[in-house]
């Protein structure tokens, strides 16, 4: 595909995905994730033509113009869309698919200091929350969804969405009837479960203060007791 193909899929994912764009010029101008995803494009060409230190300091000029952070030898496909995109932080051996979405705060980090793949995958579609963290050279699956704040440390299957600390799968969607099929989550069963005891308790609490209060009026012939 020629670079002007890319440059326009990258604005039409803009415009796809993010309501408050009203025209490909204001994506163009005022998009940080657009102009973070072009310099990014020189930057990476220039890598892997073996051109030294030059790629760095072009990423850093990204960095600090859009605030977010991309290593020039990162592989990104088409039609990426890094909304907002404040602290986002992409590694060198990440490989993000085509028509991917990354949020502000998302890292792609990487857990080795050895020269190895030791940053994600995302397959074609994935989505990343806000603040999420994806560490190590895991793999997420096609079209998953990875919930704001969550820590992903395990390859992810397609179509599953992610929450939690540390991630773990709590629904997946399906493609073949569009519907989506929630999984048991013992932890927020228990959650739920608590919470109704604790409702059942306030309830008993003031059934056991307003019968007090009827019998102090009852013994004492004055009005009901205050502050018990």
């Amino acid at each position: 595909m020629s670079l002007l193909n890319s440059i326009r899929n990258d604005i039409k994912a803009a415009l796809k995905r993010d309501p408050a764009a009203h025209g490909a010029l204001e994506v163009i101008l005022a998009y940080p994730g657009f102009h973070a995803r072009q310099l990014h494009r020189l930057a990476h060409t220039l890598h892997n033509t073996g051109v030294p230190v030059v790629p760095r300091v072009i990423a850093h000029f990204s960095r600090l113009i859009t605030g977010i952070e991309i290593h020039p030898g990162a592989v990104i496909g088409e039609g990426l869309f890094i909304d907002h995109g404040m602290g986002v932080v992409i590694g060198e051996t990440a490989i993000i698919g085509d028509n991917c979405q990354l949020t502000q705060g998302v890292t792609l980090g990487g857990t080795s200091t050895r020269r190895e793949k030791r940053h994600p995958t995302l397959l074609e579609g994935v989505e990343v929350g806000a603040g999420a963290k994806v560490i190590g050279a895991v793999t997420l699956g096609e079209y998953c969804r990875i919930g704001a704040g969550s820590v992903v440390v395990t390859s992810v299957p397609a179509y599953a969405t992610v929450v939690g600390v540390p991630g773990h799968v709590v629904a997946y969607y399906d493609p073949g009837n569009g519907t989506t099929v929630r999984l048991p989550d013992p932890e927020w069963d228990r959650i739920d479960e608590l919470t109704s005891k604790l409702e059942d308790l306030r309830s008993r609490v003031a059934e056991l203060e307003a019968e007090l209060n009827e019998h102090s009026a009852a013994i004492t012939g004055h009005g009901p007791l205050t502050g018990v």
